[in-house]
């Protein structure tokens, strides 16, 4: 009688089978431990990453701020300097408008002295701005038309020159009869600028 030994083969088999399982989920065990090591070092490098990026943003932050803080200084001396420049600039005006008045009268006076006809003088000169006032004698009308004349050649004076009044001043009897007359006249000089009209004010004036 023959007799197989079937146990020892199914133990065999078994053995076999319980090998195979235990390699698999050792291959399991490290594929899932490699995978847990790679996921790992990607977020340990995404995070030095956006540490690194964090830095180099605070860095430029960091920089930009300085940089703002230094334009911020020069703008507030450029600001400064603009603002002395303008000061300056309007003593200067100032000081020439100054210099051009001062000039004005004594140029005045002479242009009026030079104008003056032989045997006609001054009695009076009232100044109000630029308008002037001139009252004095003459002899003849013509002396007078002459003045008028003269003032109006100078270019310095506005046309017209209105003669505002004129009338005979009779003699002693030991001087001659005289005209007395009053002239206006607007005097204008290079430099020197005509004050503004009033407001409100109509162009002709009331005539009474």
């Amino acid at each position: 009688m023959i007799r197989i030994n079937l146990l020892a083969t199914e133990r065999r088999g078994g053995a076999k089978a319980a090998a195979k399982g235990f390699q698999a989920g050792q291959k399991l065990t490290v594929i899932g431990s490699l995978i847990l090591v790679l996921a790992a070092a990607g977020i340990g490098w995404r995070y030095w990453a956006l540490g690194q990026q964090e830095a180099s943003l605070e860095r430029g932050i960091a920089a930009a701020t300085r940089e703002e803080e230094r334009l911020a200084t020069i703008l507030k001396e450029v600001q400064e300097f603009e603002a002395r420049k303008i000061r300056l600039e309007a003593r200067v005006a100032l000081i020439d408008e100054l210099r051009k008045g001062q000039n004005a009268p004594v140029h005045m006076v002479d242009q009026i002295s030079r104008s003056l006809p032989e045997m006609t003088w001054l009695t009076a000169m009232k100044q109000s701005g630029l308008e002037i006032t001139l009252q004095g004698r003459c002899l003849t009308l013509t002396s007078l038309s002459d003045f008028v004349g003269n003032l109006e050649a100078t270019r310095y004076f506005q046309r017209p020159v209105e003669i505002i009044d004129s009338a005979v001043i009779t003699g002693d009897g030991k001087s001659p009869d005289l005209i007395g007359f009053t002239i206006r006249g607007m005097f204008q000089m290079a430099g020197v600028e005509p004050p503004a009209p009033a407001r409100g004010a109509s162009k002709g004036g009331k005539r009474g």
